[in-house]
């Protein structure tokens, strides 16, 4: 199933559970206006197609005391195809990093750090990134404020021009 397979329906199903993925099949339907038995039957399908992945808590950093967020740039020594999969696997056990985007630019990867602070941070950098395989180069930006930190970006096709 591909997205241009979905309707309104299912768009809509996304858009409400993506803000609130532990609303009620009745809510649900009432929002979108369909019976249950068919908007569970789309939920299935979503699911089954890949585009809901699943559900989860999501949880404030902050309280728990993690308001330390840095930006890493990375550039690699090698990218061939061995040393970016390297690369990837080895930055799956770091639980510091919280995102890890390969870019196309000035650098390879992009890092989203969080820790409790610039200590725990350096630590970080000094004993885990650094060492990474191939890392050759690291530039650190430190967050000073979140402006908007969402999860989910469902838009409507009609939302989209161009």
């Amino acid at each position: 199933m591909k997205f241009s397979e979905i309707d309104t329906y299912d768009l809509s199903i996304l858009e409400h559970l993506s803000t609130n993925g532990r609303m009620s099949i009745t809510e649900l339907s009432q929002k979108i206006g369909l019976s249950k038995t068919p908007c569970q039957a789309r939920i299935k399908r979503l699911q089954a197609n890949g585009f809901i992945t699943g559900y989860r808590a999501i949880v404030n950093p902050i309280k728990l005391g993690l308001d330390h967020v840095a930006f890493v740039e990375v550039k690699l020594s090698d990218t061939r195809n061995k040393a970016l999969a390297a690369f990837n696997a080895a930055v799956m056990g770091i639980r510091e990093i919280e995102q890890c985007h390969m870019i196309a630019g000035g650098f390879d990867y992009l890092l989203k750090v969080r820790t409790q602070n610039i200590t725990d941070y350096r630590h970080v950098m000094g004993e885990k990134i650094s060492t990474l395989p191939h890392v050759s180069m690291t530039s650190t930006f430190v967050a000073m404020e979140a402006v908007k930190e969402e999860g989910s970006c469902i838009f409507h096709p009609s939302d989209h021009t161009g």
